[in-house]
C-alpha cells in the first residue's frame, strides 16, 4: 500500500511533519511528557545526550541512561496531541518513508508517560505516585477509529449510567494499560489507579472561573462511581489517549503520575518540583532492570 503525500507529510529534509525526526532520532523506549521544559528535567540525568530537536511544543531528546538508550519527547497537553504524537513515533519505525509503504515486520514501542495529576479520592495523598492500571477517555479520540475490540464496554455503560452522562457529550470509553509494563511500576513506591482523561482543564475537571459548570456535581459523580470493586483514582488529559493508540498500533504504554493535588481535600503540594523528581529519578531506574 502507498500512502499519499497528503496522509503521510514529510518536511523537505525527509523528517515526519510535526515531530520532525527521522527514524535513527528515537529508540524503542518513549518517555512522553506534556511540557517542553520537562524533557530536561528527565534527560539531565543521561549519561550522554546524543540528539535534541524541538518543533513546536514538541521537543525531543534521545541518549542513554545507565547504557540504555531512551527518547523523551514532550506532548503538549491533550489527546489530540497524543494523537500525532503516537501515528507519528509509529510511523518512523513502521513505515518506510522514502516509498511510502508500510514494513513487513513491525516494531513495538513502548511508551512510558511520566506526569502530573490531581487525586479525586480524599484518602489518597499528595505527593504520592501512582501507575494506570486503565484509564476512561471522556475526550473522543479512539471513537474516530476502529478500536471497540480493545475497550471494555461494560465499564463505560456502568460509568455512562452512574454519571447520567450527557448525550451532547462524547462516548467515554475504557482502555487498559500495558500488563507488563504495569508489572515493572508494581512497587511500594506506587499506588495503582483507574484514571480519568478529561477533555479539558477547567469546566471539564469541574473547575469554574466565571463559566458556569453544565454539571456541578460532575466530579462527586466521578468520585463515587465504583465498577466491580475499581473506582476512578485521578485526573489528567493524556492516559487514555496514549493507552488507546498504542494498543491500536501494536506497542506498549503505561501512565505514572506525580499526584500534585487532591481535589477532595483542597489541597495541593508544597514541593511539587521535588516529587516529580522523585517520579522521574524512580522510573529512570526501573526502565533499566
Amino acid at each position: 500500500m502507498h500512502i499519499p503525500k497528503s496522509e503521510l507529510i514529510l518536511n523537505p529534509d525527509g523528517s515526519i511533519y510535526h515531530l520532525n525526526l527521522k527514524p535513527e532520532d528515537i529508540a524503542t523506549t518513549i518517555i512522553t511528557v506534556g511540557d517542553p521544559d520537562r524533557v530536561h528535567e528527565v534527560t539531565q540525568h543521561f549519561d550522554v545526550i546524543e540528539f535534541t530537536r524541538q518543533k513546536r511544543e514538541f521537543k525531543t531528546q534521545t541518549g542513554t541512561y545507565k547504557g540504555k538508550r531512551l527518547t523523551v519527547i514532550s506532548t503538549g497537553i491533550g489527546t489530540d496531541n497524543i494523537d500525532i504524537v503516537c501515528n507519528e513515533l509509529d510511523a518512523l519505525v513502521n513505515i518506510d518513508l522514502k516509498n511510502r509503504t508500510l514494513k513487513n515486520e513491525h516494531t513495538q514501542l513502548t511508551f512510558v508517560r511520566i506526569g502530573t495529576s490531581g487525586a479525586i479520592q480524599e484518602d489518597i495523598p499528595v505527593d504520592c505516585l501512582l501507575v494506570s492500571k486503565k484509564a476512561i477517555g471522556l475526550d473522543s479520540l479512539l471513537h474516530f477509529y476502529k478500536s471497540e475490540a480493545i475497550l471494555e464496554i461494560d465499564f463505560s455503560t456502568a460509568f455512562i449510567s452512574h454519571t447520567q452522562w450527557s448525550k451532547n457529550k462524547s462516548i467515554p470509553y475504557v482502555v487498559d494499560g500495558d500488563a507488563s509494563l504495569l508489572s515493572l511500576f508494581t512497587s511500594e513506591a506506587f499506588i495503582q489507579g483507574i484514571t480519568a482523561t478529561n477533555v479539558g482543564f477547567y469546566g471539564p475537571q469541574s473547575r469554574t472561573l466565571r463559566l458556569p459548570l453544565g454539571d456541578e456535581q460532575l466530579n462527586d459523580k466521578l468520585q463515587s462511581f465504583e465498577y466491580k470493586g475499581q473506582s476512578i483514582t485521578n485526573l489528567e488529559m493524556e492516559t487514555a489517549g496514549i493507552y488507546g493508540m498504542a494498543k491500536l498500533l501494536g506497542h506498549r504504554a503505561i501512565s505514572l503520575n506525580a499526584i500534585l493535588a487532591n481535589r477532595a481535600r483542597g489541597t495541593f503540594s508544597e514541593h511539587p518540583t521535588k516529587t516529580i523528581d522523585t517520579l522521574i529519578r524512580k522510573t529512570l531506574d526501573l526502565l533499566i532492570q
